[in-house]
């Protein structure tokens, strides 16, 4: 293969990040047949397409497509300008109803993959409107201070936004107001590689229910002495422009790795965190505190999860990765006693608030890690007869999942934001006597790969 060949491939099925995959067969010098794989992003299973392949001496080969030449019939036109370059979402060129069905094969495939009944996953929940869901967003910080996201495929090149159609409408103005004040003030964004400059993130979250805002400039010096001039207009464009505004912080962060995450906090205006609810509760959200970036899908979460597990009065429940208490506030006013368990302190430290906050006191919640913390939950408090967790993407793993197996609640309610980990996960709680009643699949991130889902397991023991 030469530099700049141009070829035809078809698509044959997508990877995990979305994109295309195809396989092409030729004939090398000697007359043997070669495999040639190649990534396509932005195309549809079997798609046939003309690429232009220009880096032949990769293992994997990547190429977008020069032309459609068989197109999918869901295929769409994208709604945003920036789709074919920004890697903030990779489906705008598919009809929402086969984004919806991908999805749900996606959790159906999993599940079978361990042996399970693919008949108990039923079909994906979509949105009404798949637009503006997302109440947070990271931005990026160019080296010449434009701001925007990362190109699809490409963490070094940031491409420079002006609109974002999965973000709140009124966070896309906060943000382009920032932007507009680091180009007046010639403010220079972070080199990863040289390790120097001033801006690195902007991070922008709102609460959909009370409209409170918060901004976050992460950068790599303190905001006052040469800057003090600069981030006292910034506060003055804000305060004028987004009354609902109610934090802005500046967040120092010098450290090489490329995260979001302050070594100190400045407060440039308002309080350090802002209140919204969900689900009837009321929650207090740090700049990084994790809360479901979709409220309108993760209430449908909160509301199937009770419906599935069916709290009582009676009955005693443990929340395992419970966060700040998304779950935990609205089961907690359904069942006897609740213990929530998560690694993080500071997320427990929101959880006591908030459900302090709430009202409620029949909470208790340990800092500790899943499996450790099941232990000394248990030790206290007994078998639960009802145990929820929502781990990270990398699932629960074995060992938590065998002590959950151990302490044999009477129903276990998984909410997962991985199929795969999720299916190898719950596939631990069979030797155990569990057995999976039905899976839903909730779409929380319209026009990406992700996909939740909430399943319900009982315990019915083995056959005499």
């Amino acid at each position: 293969m030469t530099k700049g060949e141009k070829m035809v491939a078809e698509i044959n099925h997508l990877d995990d990040r979305g994109s295309g995959r195809a396989v092409i067969w030729r004939e090398n010098e000697l007359g043997n047949l070669k495999k040639l794989k190649l990534t396509i992003p932005q195309t549809l299973p079997g798609e046939k397409v003309r690429v232009t392949v220009d880096q032949p001496e990769r293992k994997r080969r990547k190429a977008m497509p020069d032309e459609i030449i068989e197109s999918h019939a869901e295929r769409t036109e994208a709604s945003c300008q920036h789709f074919e370059k920004c890697g903030g979402c990779v489906w705008q060129h598919w009809h929402y109803n086969g984004q919806l069905q991908q999805k749900t094969d996606h959790v159906k495939h999993a599940i079978e993959a361990q042996g399970f009944d693919s008949s108990l996953v039923l079909d994906t929940i979509g949105m009404d409107e798949p637009w503006h869901y997302r109440n947070k967003m990271e931005f990026t910080f160019a080296t010449d201070g434009s701001l925007g996201l990362h190109e699809q495929g490409n963490f070094r090149k940031i491409i420079s936004l002006e609109t974002c159609l999965i973000a709140g409408k009124e966070m896309v103005e906060a943000a382009m107001t920032v932007a507009e004040w680091v180009n007046d003030y010639n403010l220079k964004g972070y080199d990863k590689d040289l390790h120097e400059g001033l801006l690195r993130h902007l991070m922008v979250r709102q609460s959909f229910a009370t409209g409170e805002m918060m901004l976050g400039l992460f950068a790599t010096e303190a905001p006052d002495g040469p800057l003090q001039e600069a981030t006292n207009e910034l506060v003055k464009r804000i305060e004028e422009k987004f009354p609902q505004v109610k934090s802005v912080l500046w967040l120092e962060n010098t450290a090489w790795a490329d995260r979001t995450q302050s070594e100190k906090t400045h407060l440039l205006a308002g309080r350090d965190f802002i209140y919204d609810e969900m689900a009837g509760y009321r929650f207090r959200l740090w700049f990084d505190t994790f809360f479901q970036t979709n409220p309108t899908q993760a209430e449908k979460l909160v509301e199937i999860a009770i419906d599935l597990g069916k709290p009582m009065k009676t009955e005693k429940m443990i929340d395992l990765f419970c966060g700040v208490g998304t779950f935990s506030l609205p089961f907690a006013s359904k069942v006897g006693k609740l213990v929530g368990i998560e690694i993080v302190e500071s997320s427990i430290e929101s959880a006591k608030r908030n459900a302090k906050d709430n009202g409620l006191s029949n909470t208790d919640f340990l800092a500790k890690d899943a499996r450790n913390g099941i232990d000394q939950v248990l030790e206290s408090f007994g078998n639960p007869e009802l145990l929820l967790l929502d781990p990270p993407r990398s699932g629960a793993g074995g060992k938590v999942m065998r002590r959950i197996g151990r302490a044999k609640p009477e129903r276990i309610v998984y909410v997962s934001c991985n199929p795969d980990t999720f299916a190898t996960d719950i596939k631990e709680l069979e030797a155990f006597g569990y057995t999976l009643n039905v899976v839903q699949p909730v779409d929380l991130f319209p026009h990406t790969v992700h996909v939740e889902c909430v399943a319900l397991l009982t315990y019915v023991g083995f056959p005499s």
